[in-house]
């Protein structure tokens, strides 16, 4: 089988295409690489890497594929909010133009890279027929790629989404933007944890290892069971109070729980049930929480992951926004970052 991985080089894809690999199947990834071809390194010379972008690159790049798996977006909320026309046209209307490319050029299977943070927003447990909330930019424009991309499925066009928990573990292309992951650096830098408001908001967290399983199990899957359907990606046992966060990475590291409160305007809040794509393709996670924090926190202090600007989203692209550091990093075609 044939995939094509788009944003294959970002946190998510960095896990996946290694995996994709170790399967067996014939790997295209595309993607800016903004961040760096050698975060797809281990599989350089096993998959083809393809420098472009997804508003615009040429639509013969899906002959003989059979499978999309659409990651590329500019991730999380605050980087979301850089340029929210941006964020729409990359993770709303490029995302649409994919799968309907993919669709005429016969491709049978795409997955859509969502996030439960449509959810935005509910004090009750939400699942997929849960009304959504979308509070962000990067939630709405998940929740309008959804709604334009699920209907295309039939004449052999089988489209699913995968609303992805927070995910938190390592990975080549390190973040350390996300929650659990950035109460581990603070920690390893004997910092206080930094916590977004009280606290009290409610996140369902997922080991990155886990949600990329989650892609290759739809894939294998039966397509009738996945074809235009919704499934919430993680566990009902890791559905976690951001203060609780707190004190697992402090318990498992065995130092004090100390942290800060700052102002970032977070309203988000929900727990979701995972019941759906257990029973319906039997998915079970296999990382639990503590076992990301031993982890990440011993690749820090290995030196396997180094905490650079590279590792912040949105420093990130700010920086290649202002240094304009090649012409080649920040232009494609002549247009714009």
């Amino acid at each position: 089988m044939k995939v094509l991985v788009t944003g294959g080089g970002g946190y998510i894809g960095s896990a996946l295409c290694p995996m994709l690999v170790e399967r067996g199947y014939d790997v295209t990834v595309l993607d800016r690489f903004f961040f760096g071809k050698e975060m797809l390194s281990e599989i350089d010379g096993k998959a083809k890497l393809v420098k472009g972008d997804t508003r615009w690159y040429d639509p013969s790049l899906l002959s003989g594929i059979d499978m999309v798996m659409d990651l590329a977006a500019l991730s999380n909320d605050p980087t979301g909010e850089l340029n929210q026309e941006l964020t729409k046209d990359i993770n709303y209307r490029a995302r649409v133009r994919t799968a309907k490319l993919a669709k005429n050029a016969g491709v049978s299977r795409y997955i859509l890279a969502s996030s439960v943070s449509v959810y935005g927003f509910n004090n009750k447990v939400v699942d997929e027929k849960s009304e959504v909330n979308p509070l962000t930019t990067y939630a709405k424009a998940n929740y309008l790629a959804e709604s334009d991309i699920l209907p295309l499925a039939g004449d052999g066009f089988h489209p699913t989404a995968l609303r992805q928990s927070s995910v938190y573990g390592y990975a080549k292309r390190m973040r350390f933007d996300i929650s659990l992951n950035s109460m581990v650096l603070n920690k390893f830098q004997g910092k206080k944890i930094q916590l977004m408001r009280d606290g009290n908001q409610k996140r369902p967290i997922i080991h990155v290892k886990d949600t990329a399983r989650a892609f290759i199990e739809v894939m294998e899957a039966d397509p009738e069971k996945v074809s235009g359907e919704i499934f919430n990606v993680g566990s009902n046992d890791q559905n976690f109070r951001l203060y609780d966060l707190v004190k697992l990475v402090s318990d498992t590291l065995g130092v004090p729980m100390e942290f800060d409160w700052y102002g970032f305007p977070d309203y988000r809040s929900y727990t979701v049930s995972f019941d759906k794509i257990s029973k319906q393709l039997g998915y079970k996670v296999e990382h639990p929480p503590r076992e990301g924090v031993k982890e990440v926190y011993g690749h820090l202090q290995d030196g396997i992951i180094k905490p650079d600007a590279r590792t912040i989203t949105l420093e990130w692209y700010k920086h290649l926004i202002e240094m304009k550091e090649t012409m080649d990093s920040v232009l494609i075609d002549g247009k714009l970052f």
